[in-house]
């Protein structure tokens, strides 16, 4: 069994180990592969199994590769996969759900506390000496602002909606949600509510849906307009739900507060991307499911969808016919 790992460096840059994929049969691991279907085909020659992360499966490589019969994914999302392809090819593709829950829900809370302290600011301002100089005991170069009592709106309220729902009322938050579906067991975490309640509602709006055609673009002036003025905006889950130019003028007008965002529309970021020129807009590099724990559970989850696969029983499909 031949298998081949296309993007395997940002899964595994060296803190973990490929021994559980390596018992299936013969391993060829490439740390990134270029977004092009040439190469991508000449990686993959003859292998029975991929593995990929971010570089695209297109048709023209499914076709161009008649001994693949396996796909894993090694992350939740598989929009870089020609599903369709796939399964009129009769392939399977499996996915890794739900590795990530508490990681990217903690790290929505951390974009959001950044936002109230700009812990990371002040302590550079110490390291740089300006507490030293300050002729009081202490100083602080932005609003401080404290959660307890205000109200968050969470748009999708799956199981990552749901864990930052608990952080944030164990911070003395309210929340509400919206959410396509309204399950039962979460209403002890939030109410739900209607987008243009939400929108009116909310101090703080955290972004945990899913792109679809109706979330696409959903942060955008005319529902950032429906918003209360000085909104705190958060998105660690896809750039494409914000229009970005919109969100940088609310920004810049004061309109939103402030955004902590992990995601952009196009990754890596682009130099003209707006929203690196805006007020109160801090970007990180798409880490929210990163922690080593995360990608543990990716590797021993990928593991089992192998195991699943070859055993003739395969698992976490998402092109079932």
């Amino acid at each position: 069994m031949k298998m081949v790992i296309l993007d395997a460096y940002t899964e595994n840059p060296g803190d973990l180990s490929w021994d559980s994929l390596k018992q299936f049969g013969e391993l060829t691991i490439y740390d990134r592969t270029p977004d092009d279907d040439n190469e991508i085909i000449r990686r993959i020659g003859d292998a029975d199994i991929v593995l990929t992360n971010k570089t695209p499966l297109r048709a023209r490589v499914f076709e161009s590769c008649p001994n693949l019969r396996y796909v894993s994914v090694l992350a939740t999302g598989y929009n870089v996969v020609d599903i369709d392809k796939a399964r009129e090819l009769g392939i399977p593709v499996s996915n890794v759900p739900a590795y990530g829950t508490d990681a990217v829900a903690q790290f929505a809370i951390a974009l959001l506390l950044e936002v109230c302290h700009h812990v990371a600011h002040h302590s550079q301002a110490v390291h740089e000496g300006k507490w030293a100089a300050n002729p009081d005991w202490c100083f602080w170069d932005y609003p401080l602002i404290e959660l307890a009592g205000k109200t968050l709106g969470i748009i999708g309220f799956g199981r990552i909606g749901q864990a930052t729902a608990r952080i944030a009322k164990a911070l003395g938050m309210r929340v509400i949600a919206q959410s396509r579906t309204q399950r039962e067991e979460a209403k002890a975490l939030a109410e739900y509510v209607d987008l243009d309640t939400l929108f009116a509602k909310s101090d703080v709006i955290a972004l945990h849906c899913p792109l679809f055609p109706e979330t696409e673009g959903i942060i955008n002036k005319e529902n950032i307009a429906k918003m209360k003025d000085g909104v705190i905006i958060i998105n660690n889950s896809r750039g494409q739900l914000v229009v970005e130019q919109d969100l940088a003028d609310a920004l810049n007008s004061g309109k939103v507060y402030a955004a902590g965002l992990d995601v952009v529309s196009t990754e890596p970021i682009k130099s003209d991307n707006p929203l690196l020129g805006a007020k109160n807009c801090l970007i990180t590099p798409h880490i929210s499911w990163a922690p080593k724990e995360s990608r543990q559970r990716i590797m021993d989850t990928t593991a089992e969808n192998l195991r699943s696969f070859i055993e003739g029983t395969p698992q976490n499909v998402i092109n079932k016919a």
